[in-house]
């Protein structure tokens, strides 16, 4: 994500009805369990601009509400000694069933107003909701009931990870096609098992682990550096550069953060790795965190994985009893409450410090100031899920799979449009034609119209390039992305136009808020590009000054990667998109 310094913030809400729905100014800290979370100031308020004196009062409100909520705390008697840190409850019971596993974690004795309504699933139960996702809208037609529900339920939900049976809903799941097309297996074995829930039954037992632990630090660290390892969240940044910034920080007090909020609309790979393999997950982060130093660490899981949360809690008591983390780590489990935003790294250690996950600027970088000021190591999942096989069967057997700068395997989830949806291990350079025919078998209704690889933020790969092989630099070079490897395939019942609207209104409700392009402009991109799709007339110029500001001067990627989506689709598709985008 890009560092940018906007500081200030229009507290302006969009009245539009079509999003009223948008972020409040305010957030919740949902269940966060067994963490330390830090008192917010009434001097911390970012105060706004551009706005009217009658606009200015809910600002004010907070304010007050803010120096009230401190003067209760000062002579609250949880409050020690003046500190401004904050305990909670001890961490979730381990004896929760699927559906009470993320909401009977137990809620900080005292809570920050800052964060009060920001997460739209803080009261809802996932069991009562439709999935509103882009693998959903593909699958529309399908079962229209269910995504009639799932368009007008209040709060909106973008994926329950059940893309590969859509539109899908939180009470019914099936279990989806898994396969391996590597020519080593790094990441799948346990899940193609069928999951691997009790120590005993893990294969590996820990031995990466003990291995990492007789290696010196540095070592490891030259060891993720030799693999050509990428980040496999999005941002394709190379682990051992990572590994390295955080272990040359000087501090006594480091984190490694597992960020489990896979909220890309098509991906599931991280749930299944959660679900069915939990102990892989524990042991890569603790490697990590005697890489770098860290003494500390949480893994966040979105509340739309409740049998995740189940698991990996249950996966985590085992492994403590078995002496995996010991005096040298403690690792503990937080449960999102729904927010998109949460899975961009610096919103997610915010949302940890209970505070509101708005995207931080950079510098300083979350290396050296992370986790409350500490320096922090940053994965999503199927990253970290590499790290045992690399430390059991070394660098350079890891850097021989791939191609090109793209080195190892990926993990790719095929939605339900496919003959053959589910989850497949590659090695990069494989075609997205193969993917398509080879692993999807192709589809199995309608016309291919384009490819969604990477999430709503990565363009869409028309039919007549799916040639291309997949890479990071690869899919670059054609305006799209890898992402994080969900593929959605669209057949032509979705027009182009439709689409467009469809990952305009995702990106507007999913905003944080902090900067104006995105908290003001998304939803006046959404309202035109469905008024478009509708074959209303729009202001086209206006909409591509708008595109342009958005990529030019938002904080982060959601903005950003939300501008580069549509000129990407335009490069692509011009003919479709001319009458609104000229």
């Amino acid at each position: 994500m890009a560092s940018g310094n906007f500081s200030k913030k229009c507290a302006s809400q969009n009245t539009n009805p079509t999003f009223r729905q948008h972020r409040n100014d305010s957030v919740s800290t949902g269940g966060l369990t067994g963490i330390k979370l830090r008192a917010l100031g009434w001097r911390t308020m970012i105060l706004s601009f551009h706005c009217s004196a009658t606009k200015m009062k809910p600002v004010m409100r907070d304010v007050l509400r803010r120096r009230l909520h401190r003067h209760k705390r000062r002579g609250g008697a949880n409050q020690a000694n003046g500190s401004d840190v904050v305990s909670t409850p001890e961490a979730t019971p381990t004896s929760l069933t699927n559906r009470d596993s993320s909401q009977a974690m137990k809620m900080p004795r005292q809570r920050h107003l800052a964060p009060s309504g920001f997460y739209h699933l803080e009261h809802t139960a996932i069991s009562e909701c439709a999935c509103a996702g882009l693998a959903c809208f593909a699958a529309r037609a399908d079962r229209p009931d269910l995504w009639q529900i799932a368009a007008t339920q209040t709060p909106a939900l973008y994926c329950l990870g059940k893309c590969y049976d859509a539109p899908s809903d939180g009470m019914h799941d099936i279990r989806p096609h898994v396969g391996q097309h590597a020519s080593q297996p790094v990441l799948l074995g346990n899940v193609l098992r069928g999951g691997v829930r009790d120590l005993p039954t893990y294969r590996g037992d820990g031995a990466a682990l003990e291995k990492a632990r007789q290696m010196a630090p540095q070592a490891l660290v030259n060891m993720v550096e030799a693999s050509r390892l990428r980040g496999r969240g999005g941002a394709a940044f190379p682990a051992g550069i990572k590994w390295q910034a955080v272990a040359n920080a000087r501090a006594q007090t480091k984190y490694v953060v597992v960020n489990a909020d896979e909220g890309d609309p098509g991906a599931f790979s991280d749930r299944f790795l959660l679900e069915d393999d939990p102990f892989r997950v524990i042991e890569a982060t603790a490697i990590a965190a005697h890489a770098v130093g860290a003494r500390r660490g949480y893994i966040y899981i979105r509340k739309e994985y409740p049998e995740a949360v189940r698991v990996v809690s249950h996966a985590l008591e085992q492994a403590r009893a078995a002496g995996w983390l010991g005096p040298t780590l403690e690792l503990e489990l937080v449960v999102g409450q729904g927010a998109y935003i949460c899975g961009e790294e610096t919103s997610l250690l915010n949302a940890l410090e209970g505070r509101r996950p708005e995207v931080r600027p950079r510098p300083p970088q979350i290396s050296e100031r992370g986790l409350f000021g500490a320096p922090t190591l940053v994965h999503n999942v199927e990253t970290l899920c590499a790290i045992p096989w690399i430390v059991t069967h070394g660098a350079a057997a890891y850097a021989a799979l791939g191609f090109s700068n793209s080195r190892g395997t990926k993990l790719l989830s095929l939605n339900s449009l496919f003959r053959r949806p589910g989850l497949y291990e590659v090695e990069f350079g494989i075609s997205l034609a193969d993917v398509v025919e080879r692993l999807g078998q192709g589809l199995r209704r309608g016309k291919l119209k384009g490819l969604m690889v990477g999430g709503p933020l990565a363009g869409i790969v028309p039919p007549t390039l799916l040639d291309i092989r997949l890479g990071y630099e690869e899919m670059q070079s054609i305006d799209c992305a890898v992402g994080h490897g969900g593929v959605i395939a669209f057949a032509d019942d979705s027009s182009i136009p439709r689409i467009v609207a469809q990952v305009l209104r995702f990106g507007a409700r999913e905003s944080c808020g902090k900067c104006t392009p995105c908290h003001l402009g998304v939803p006046v991109l959404a309202a035109m590009a469905d008024a478009a799709a509708n074959r209303l007339p729009i202001d086209a110029d206006r909409f591509r000054r708008l595109i342009e500001a958005l990529e030019a001067t938002s904080l982060c990627g959601h903005g950003r990667g939300l501008a580069e989506f549509v000129q990407s689709v335009r490069r692509h598709y011009p003919s479709e998109l001319q009458a609104w985008c000229d």
